[in-house]
Formats: C-alpha cells, sequence, structure tokens
C-alpha cells in the first residue's frame, strides 16, 4: 500500500504491539496520519489481549519533525480535528493505561519530542537529538511546554523551550528523559523489545494502577492520592484489590514459584 495511504502499520507479537510511522522523508505528521495513529493507539488501548507498545518510525534521520508544515500550508488548520488522543494518538488519549515505549532513532523535532513525552519509555540511539524550535516560527510547543518543565530541571526545559536549541541525546539522558542510549537501530530495537515483551509479561493490572495513578496524582495534593488509593477511588486500584491476581502475587510468594497473570 502507498506511503499516503498506509503511513502506519503495526506489527503484534504476543502481547506487544509495534507501531510504525513511515511517512518520508522527515516522519511529519499531518491531520490524516495523527488521525489514523489515533485510531491505532485506541485500538491497543481496548484490546485485552495487549498490553504493551512499541513506537518507532522509519528511516535514520528523523524520528518524526512532528507537525507538517507543508500540510500546514496547504490547508491542515493548526487547530483541526487531530482524532482521538490528540497530536500524534498519544498525547491526550484517555484512560491508556497500558506502557508505552518510544523507540527514537534520529532527530525528534518539535511534535516528534512531543510524541517521545507521550511514551512512558524512552530509549534512543546515540545518533539521536531532540529539538522545540516552534519559538523561531512564532509559535507554542503546546505539550512539551506542559510536560517539560514536569520531567526535567525547570530552567532546562524553559531553556529548550525559549531558545529553540538542540538537546543532544547524552543532554536527554543526563537529565532523565532518555532511558538508555544505544549504539545503532538494530541494537536499539533489540533493547526495546527485550524490555517490551518484560513487560508484557508481567501484571497488566498493577501497571494499569501505576499510570491511573501518577497520571491523576499530578493534579492532587500527596495525601489526596493516597486517600484515594486507600479509599479505592481509582477504577484501576479498586479493580487490582479485588482481583485474581492480586492474590496470585500472594500466593506465588508464599509457594516460592513464578506467578501466573491472567490480568483479572
Amino acid at each position: 500500500m502507498s506511503e499516503k495511504t498506509n503511513p502506519v502499520s503495526t506489527r503484534r507479537e504476543g502481547g506487544v504491539l509495534e507501531v510504525t510511522l513511515d511517512r518520508p522523508k522527515a516522519n511529519a505528521i499531518n491531520l490524516e496520519t495523527s488521525r489514523l495513529m489515533g485510531e491505532t493507539f485506541k485500538a491497543f488501548r481496548d484490546d485485552p489481549q495487549l498490553r504493551v507498545a512499541i513506537v518507532q518510525t522509519a528511516g535514520d534521520k528523523f524520528f518524526s519533525a512532528g507537525w507538517d508544515l507543508k500540510a500546514a500550508a496547504s490547508g491542515d488548520a493548526v487547530d483541526g480535528d487531530y482524532g482521538v488522543g490528540g497530536f500524534a494518538g498519544l498525547q491526550e488519549l484517555r484512560d491508556l493505561n497500558k506502557p508505552v515505549i518510544a523507540a527514537v532513532n534520529g532527530m525528534a523535532v518539535g511534535g516528534g519530542f512531543e510524541l517521545a513525552l507521550s511514551c512512558d519509555l524512552i530509549y534512543a540511539t546515540a545518533q539521536s537529538s531532540f529539538a522545540l524550535p516552534e519559538i523561531r516560527a512564532g509559535t507554542l510547543a503546546d505539550a512539551a511546554t506542559i510536560k517539560l518543565p514536569k520531567r526535567m530541571p525547570y530552567h532546562v526545559a524553559m531553556d529548550l523551550l525559549l531558545t529553540g536549541r538542540w538537546m543532544d541525546v547524552a543532554e536527554a539522558h543526563r537529565w532523565g528523559l532518555v532511558n538508555e542510549i544505544l549504539d545503532d537501530n538494530e541494537k536499539l530495537m533489540a533493547r526495546v523489545w527485550e524490555i517490551a515483551r518484560l513487560l508484557a509479561s508481567g501484571p497488566p493490572l498493577v501497571f494499569a494502577a501505576i499510570k491511573e495513578v501518577a497520571r491523576e496524582a499530578e493534579a492532587m495534593s500527596f495525601q489526596d492520592a493516597m486517600n484515594w488509593i486507600t479509599k479505592r477511588k481509582f477504577r484501576t486500584v479498586d479493580e487490582l484489590y479485588d482481583s485474581e491476581d492480586n492474590m496470585e502475587g500472594f500466593r506465588a510468594f508464599a509457594e516460592k514459584r513464578d506467578p501466573v497473570w491472567k490480568g483479572r
């Protein structure tokens, strides 16, 4: 199928879904592609057989250049219909309580950087770099302005946002934005799949609770969040505490065996 009709492809292996964005030359994202990505991630969220997603892109130069400026010049509105999940399908997708791993190979620019920030783990090749050049175009890096000061020191985040400068992968790793640096794309994908398979074998109900609590607690005081956990006001926590998996963890520990997670 042509790039125009199939810029987003998927591959399943057990509980892992690999999502690939392929829009030469820079993997820029227009409205149509964003909607396709949203439907892909929504389907991942809603499939009980899938437990982990990997986000990668084709090519070696760009992870993603972000918003497609050529499409914008041709009529794609910056405040247009990005589809479910907002831009690139991830950053506003509600109730996504499964781990998502970004495999960054190349330049993650603007919305491409924001796509990586929407993931729970970021692995990157040694040639990768990151930038938010929106300031030079006279516009706002909206999601990054919200997320980045919470992920790294405030003054470093503001430096990136206000100047639009490049950050190499070593600096990103130093600030904790990148979990691990790999030599090349082959080693990157091998490592990412290793982590994905590890997570896919883990307790999905606990992962769901971790993601919901971490997400919702951002807008709560520590004590309020703790009260919500102990009173089981978080849906995922309530489901976990009543689940077979919760008891299975205790039994497996007592019986000195590996637990068998069923996701219920």
